[in-house]
């Protein structure tokens, strides 16, 4: 068990689109984290990642010949979708664009407590979780990403049964952990490559965590919780 206290007053979740999104919307756990972060005395950016319908429109592209750039735009395309439907239920953003870059995010957040976002402007080997690292080193907060696994392993647990758990990880043997992996769009890697790369560059303390809610309301209020912390 792990156990974080939160200084800075704004905290960066990057929330995987595979939780709530996959062939139907998983209105449960959207209820259910509205009420969560309502909870919790702090700001919020929220970067929602594209999930199955981002790696359904990528993969169709990718059949079809069509370049890495033309399927990342697409998945860009889904995130921001998603993060609209979030903000459109939380009752936030109204009549606003869903922010295309940092700055964006940073004017949105001194009005309000919570920021939906999706992928921000292209660029090359990025997904939403380098989003999520940009806008925690602009802001200096700590940064989460919340996926459908409990946190680190040293292999693929849904494949590998002898899988390791791993609770603590150094920024640089994460660093290396994900560069040695290929990017591709739609990726499933808990972070990808180049957000990999801020965390370390910046000394973003940055905690994986999986689907519980509960397990990550104890995160958020300083208890002890099951994860992978980066630091």
């Amino acid at each position: 068990m792990s156990k974080i206290d939160f200084k800075n007053k704004t905290i960066v979740i990057s929330l995987g689109g595979s939780i709530l999104f996959q062939d139907k919307v998983n209105y449960s756990f959207i209820k259910n984290f509205k009420k969560l972060i309502s909870r919790v005395n702090k700001k919020f950016v929220i970067v929602i990642g594209g999930g199955k319908p981002a790696r359904f429109y990528i993969e169709g592209l990718r059949k079809l010949g069509k370049k890495e750039k033309a399927q990342s735009l697409i998945g860009i395309a889904v995130t921001r979708f998603h993060a609209r439907y979030l903000a459109n239920y939380f009752g936030v953003q109204a009549n606003i664009k869903i922010p295309h870059n940092v700055k964006d995010v940073i004017n949105l957040l001194k009005k309000n407590k919570i920021v939906f976002c999706g992928g921000l402007r292209y660029k090359e080997n990025e997904t939403s979780d380098s989003a999520a690292a940009k806008i925690a080193k602009a802001l200096k907060c700590e940064f989460i990403n919340v996926t459908n696994v409990k946190g680190l392993y040293d292999k693929d647990p849904r494949k590998n049964k002898d899988a390791r758990f791993i609770r603590n990880i150094s920024f640089i043997d994460f660093y290396k952990m994900a560069s040695k992996l290929k990017y591709k769009p739609g990726q499933h890697f808990v972070l990808d490559q180049h957000a990999s790369k801020i965390i370390k560059e910046n000394k973003i303390r940055t905690t994986i965590i999986g689907p519980s809610l509960k397990n990550l309301e104890n995160c958020l209020k300083g208890k002890k919780f099951i994860g992978t912390i980066i630091s």
